[in-house]
């Protein structure tokens, strides 16, 4: 299956239920990297625009090149506050962007499903001199108690499911190749507090999560709010998590 078309019709979910980024992050990034307002940056992948828009605060130009139309769409709602953003119709592989016409490129929760030769000679057109790439992911602590619960009801209702992070397979040896080999990474801590309806989303906004056709959707409904009702404290779930940032 075309990866560009994973998320159709799942924006709406996505966006409610996708946990955002640690400002930690962005810190690092200005103070180690120097990103500012004079900076341009590609986010590749850019989905509905979650990361786009911590980078929007930080800098001065965002290419915002999602392929995904749903997603694209739902993204631009969101940029209409922000006038140093521009939505582009492209992919990982082919970003529609001009050579050397960038500082940074970013891909956060999007590399796992790029071709990693492709990406890697986009990048190289793209960047400016000395500009860097920069691979984000949010990733839960698989070994929690709530994750291994969502992990047999994936199991159980999904027949998408291979395990956690969907297109994520060997996602540590296309780092590598990526970066030539050598690279460094950061981890911020970034636990999530989910209220109930997006709990709901986050898990339906899943690229093997199954939807609103399928014969077994009231169920899996019915089941993920068990799981809510389970583990949550005052309304509120909160699911350990991470974010981790990879830079050469």
């Amino acid at each position: 299956m075309d990866n560009t078309k994973k998320f159709d019709n799942k924006a709406d979910v996505y966006l409610k239920g996708r946990p955002s980024y640690p400002d930690e992050l962005t810190d690092f990034l200005k103070e180690k990297f120097g990103l500012n307002k004079n900076s341009a940056v590609a986010d590749v992948g850019s989905g509905t625009g979650i990361f786009t828009e911590k980078l929007a605060k930080i800098c001065g130009k965002v290419y915002a090149v999602e392929p995904n139309e749903d997603m694209r769409r739902t993204a631009e709602t969101r940029f209409k506050i922000f006038t140093n953003v521009v939505s582009v119709d492209g992919c990982a592989e082919n970003t529609a962007l001009d050579g050397c016409s960038v500082d940074f490129v970013t891909a956060a929760q999007a590399f796992h499903w790029f071709d990693v030769n492709s990406f890697g000679r986009e990048c190289r057109r793209i960047l400016k001199r000395g500009g860097k790439t920069f691979l984000i992911w949010n990733r839960r602590d698989v070994n929690a108690e709530i994750n291994l619960r969502l992990y047999e009801l994936y199991r159980k209702f999904c027949p998408k499911f291979t395990g956690f992070g969907g297109g994520e397979n060997n996602t540590e040896e296309k780092i590598r190749k990526f970066y030539g080999g050598d690279y460094s990474e950061k981890e911020f801590e970034n636990p999530v507090s989910y209220p109930r309806e997006k709990f709901v989303s986050r898990c339906l906004s899943s690229s093997y999560s199954i939807g609103e056709s399928d014969l077994r959707y009231s169920d899996y409904i019915c089941a993920v709010n068990g799981i809510f009702d389970e583990y949550a404290t005052d309304g509120i779930l909160t699911v350990p998590n991470k974010t981790v940032v990879y830079f050469d």
